[in-house]
């Protein structure tokens, strides 16, 4: 029998907690295990229920998202962190990443975006939400490319490369960036034989390395 995925929410909207609690207990591999309307005094109900994925609301009335997460971070050092917010500015993003969350959902998107989410950082993977994701990569620029063994990355090729990275599948990334899977397909063959590369964990070392995926 698969073990399911523990799922902890976190936000002040009762609705919508109860509506993700009867989405993700329909998923066949998750399950609720606890839910709150406050981020603080949190932490001991996370303490008793052991979550492997804990959902935080970036804007809770008692508490900041980052600090919450920076919280979970410290008392649930194995626990992942998925940010749930209405807001896809890229400050946002980078402030919640910094303080231990590896995945970022807007509230506004299918809810096929957060169970992927969900399964990726379980799986201790990173997840951006396509909506954001295109913003906060042409915020890196293309400068750093190149960084690794003399190869040269063309900017398209950064931010196929970081998408990657992040999770995403080849039709979400051509979604985002506006171009045909086709075309993702050949950047992703582009990036690996530049890189000598051969698998997707080699591409997420190299982005970490790089500094593209805004992580401490």
């Amino acid at each position: 029998m698969t073990t399911k995925i523990r799922v902890f929410l976190i936000d002040d909207h009762g609705v919508l907690r109860q509506g993700l609690q009867l989405l993700l207990d329909a998923q066949p591999d998750m399950i609720v295990v606890g839910e709150s309307g406050r981020g603080r005094d949190v932490i001991d109900s996370l303490l008793r229920s052991r979550p492997d994925v804990v959902i935080v609301d970036v804007s809770m009335p008692d508490v900041s998202g980052h600090q919450l997460a920076a919280a979970i971070r410290e008392a649930l050092p194995d626990a992942k962190i998925v940010a749930l917010t209405r807001h896809a500015e890229k400050a946002y993003v980078q402030q919640m990443l910094k303080a231990g969350a590896t995945g970022y959902v807007l509230k506004q998107t299918a809810a096929d975006v957060l169970i992927s989410a969900i399964r990726s950082v379980a799986a201790g993977g990173t997840y951006l939400d396509p909506a954001v994701a295109g913003k906060v990569i042409e915020s890196m620029g293309g400068s750093r490319a190149g960084a690794n063994n003399g190869a040269v990355l063309t900017g398209r090729e950064q931010e196929v490369l970081t998408m990657v990275a992040y999770g995403h599948t080849n039709k979400e990334i051509g979604t985002a960036l506006g171009i045909t899977t086709k075309t993702v397909e050949t950047h992703k063959a582009n990036v690996m034989h530049k890189l000598g590369i051969t698998s997707r964990a080699e591409l997420v070392r190299f982005a970490l390395a790089q500094g593209w995926l805004e992580r401490e």
